[in-house]
């Protein structure tokens, strides 16, 4: 695997309070491709459901949780505390 340089990996911050965090995802997705919703493939496929389940219902703060999957081009982690990492791979 390459090391990833610093302006290959987006750092950003989702609200585990929000609606619909995979909502969230498709949109920094959107926004860093400068892409319509409509041009992206289903991100359901990619994670069903784990990211609401991580904000909906979190272990306690010291398991330091978090869920890492690829979409569209990148590997995304996601950290309870709604830190996510977005790491181009294509």
């Amino acid at each position: 695997m390459t090391d990833q340089t610093e302006s290959e990996i987006v750092h950003r911050t989702l609200d585990p309070d929000g609606d619909n965090p995979a909502v969230q995802v498709i949109e920094a997705v959107m926004d860093l491709e400068g892409v319509d919703s409509t041009e992206l493939p289903t991100i359901y496929d990619c994670i069903d459901g784990m990211l609401t389940e991580l904000f909906s219902n979190p272990p306690s703060p010291e398991a330091q949780m978090e869920v890492e999957f690829s979409y569209h081009r990148y590997r995304i982690t996601v950290e309870q505390n709604g830190t996510a990492k977005f790491v181009k791979t294509g």
